[in-house]
């Protein structure tokens, strides 16, 4: 295997350059409807974005063994040369959106990935605001590994998918040029993918290209200017309980559940179901497509 380096420690830098002079933008030309930063707020962002490096290591250890395991096992490798490796973050990038797709229609993925939608500003520090429990992403990669993509070579891309996100976080930027729009994942659509309103949930899940979401339905263009945040904001700035939320919320769910069926589906259903007799109840059931209702149903006290 060729060396491959790490893009997302060796990008660290221009994140903070990039996040540091996108502040100084906003003291030099305020934008009266921009949500701009707040102190508390991106110090949380940054020290969740420190924090998944640290578990993002701890997680790596049982993940590697079990793609390297894979790896092993299969008969099939495919070469890192000039002409493969585009194909391989070509595919890595299809296998991110139905990661990140997941990790919004299933509760206990969405319990991960909750976090980088916890923040009710949209700027560059929120493409730090990173999850502390990512080993829920790693099955989504199982068939390039099973497809002789070598392990390392997942790290890679993934890194790459990664780095490209941080520019789509912020209000800075306008509508690029119409062919830009309509492949790449631009700032435009990741702000509709960060929105609250009814309309903007859970859509634009793609990391690189924007194509995927317009050839499986779930792309949406901006046209209103987006709320940010979740449906029910959590109202904290503690680093550890935006990390932990959903999972006790989730919890309290099952404790309270009525039998094992009500109990899975607390789990593995969409965030904000419940099942019909409660819905008949008073509450209101969330089940069905990915815009039926991606966020958490407990409103945390401020910290």
């Amino acid at each position: 295997m060729p060396h491959l380096p790490d893009v997302l420690l060796w990008s660290i830098p221009a994140f903070v350059l990039l996040a540091v002079i996108e502040m100084v933008s906003y003291r030099l030309h305020p934008d009266e409807e921009a949500k701009g930063y707040e102190a508390k707020d991106a110090a949380t962002s940054v020290g969740m974005g420190l924090g998944s490096l640290a578990f993002d290591a701890l997680w790596k250890i049982p993940i590697v063994a079990i793609y390297a395991t894979i790896y092993e096992l299969t008969p099939l490798r495919i070469p890192v040369l000039w002409w493969t490796l585009p194909l391989m973050l070509l595919a890595q990038d299809f296998f991110y959106y139905w990661s990140h797709r997941g990790h919004h229609v299933i509760r206990v993925l969405w319990a991960c990935h909750v976090v980088h939608h916890s923040s009710e500003k949209f700027n560059l520090s929120t493409a730090l605001r990173q999850p502390w429990t990512t080993w829920t992403v790693w099955p989504f990669y199982v068939p390039m590994i099973a497809l002789g993509v070598h392990p390392a070579v997942i790290a890679f891309t993934s890194g790459a998918n990664l780095v490209y996100q941080f520019w789509v976080h912020t209000e800075r930027i306008d509508k690029l040029p119409r062919p830009f729009e309509f492949v790449l994942n631009t700032p435009s659509h990741h702000r509709v993918h960060h929105a609250s309103q009814g309309g903007y949930l859970d859509r634009n899940f793609g990391g690189i290209l924007i194509v995927w979401d317009r050839m499986f339905g779930s792309f949406v263009a901006e046209t209103e200017r987006p709320v940010y945040g979740l449906t029910k904001n959590i109202k904290t700035f503690n680093p550890l309980r935006v990390a932990t939320h959903e999972y006790a919320a989730i919890a309290r769910d099952v404790r309270a559940a009525d039998g094992w069926r009500e109990r899975a589906g607390r789990v593995f259903r969409g965030p904000g179901w419940s099942p019909a007799e409660r819905a008949g109840a008073g509450e209101t059931p969330q089940a069905g497509p990915p815009e039926a209702g991606a966020r958490p149903s407990v409103q945390e006290p401020a910290a």
